[in-house]
């Protein structure tokens, strides 16, 4: 299977301003994902998606390819990440070059390992998989079996739909949320069926020690106490 590796970095960012390219323990940002998607077995190719030219250059740098850049209005605060990597596989199969799969990596996951990305790779081919997607569990607390939402007249049901709750912690079945660091899609769910997830979604499950999103001032102090305590092991 020929999987694209694809690094969406914009240049507009709230949060964290300039974040792609800002230094995080001594390294752009972009430098983690790019160091380990480059070192990655199963991908056949690493391409930058990016509107911004200062962080082109940083990722050329990184040795990661910029065939193009993506057009303003793919990079906007609401912009939904589906057209954006629909406009790098058209741009890229317009000159020749098709996949199978796309795998999409977020610099905000700095600390996803080159070993999970062809892990996942590998899991979407032994289920045949639509969608492959790293994962976390969740606490029993904010397990669904657990969780209410709240009627509009005030009352509150469970948000599986069922009556009364498992009573027991020990009973309730696991449950995962999406973690973030990778996304993995074959090409056809993508581009005719309009979907990154597809019908049928495998979870691989993330080392809670190498998990952090960053979106936040917090967000980025964490991610640094996590890269500085790994760097110890």
């Amino acid at each position: 299977m020929r999987v694209l590796g694809l690094i969406p970095a914009r240049g507009g960012s709230k949060g964290v301003p300039r974040k792609n390219i800002k230094l995080l323990a001594g390294k752009p940002l972009l430098a983690y994902t790019a160091e380990s998607a480059l070192a990655a077995k199963r991908l056949a190719r690493v391409v930058l998606s990016t509107d911004d030219a200062e962080i082109a250059e940083v990722g050329k740098d990184c040795g990661i390819e910029v065939p193009f850049f993506r057009p303003a209005e793919l990079a906007e605060d609401k912009t939904p990440t589906l057209p954006v990597v629909q406009h790098a596989l058209n741009f890229l199969e317009r000159q020749g070059d098709r996949f199978d799969a796309v795998c999409l990596l977020q610099p905000t996951n700095p600390l996803r390992r080159a070993d999970d990305i062809d892990s996942c790779i590998e899991l979407m081919e032994r289920h045949t998989a639509d969608c492959v997607i790293s994962v976390l569990p969740v606490p029993a607390e904010y397990n669904p079996h657990w969780v209410y939402f709240l009627n509009g007249d005030g009352s509150l049901r469970l948000s599986t739909g069922e009556t009364t709750p498992i009573p027991r912690r020990q009973e309730l079945p696991p449950a995962f949320h999406r973690e973030g660091s990778i996304y993995i899609t074959r090409r056809d769910v993508v581009m005719t069926q309009n979907s990154l997830f597809g019908a049928r979604v495998v979870g691989y499950e993330m080392d809670p020690a190498l998990s952090v999103n960053i979106d936040t001032p917090d967000d980025w102090k964490l991610a640094e106490r996590l890269i500085v305590a790994n760097s110890k092991h």
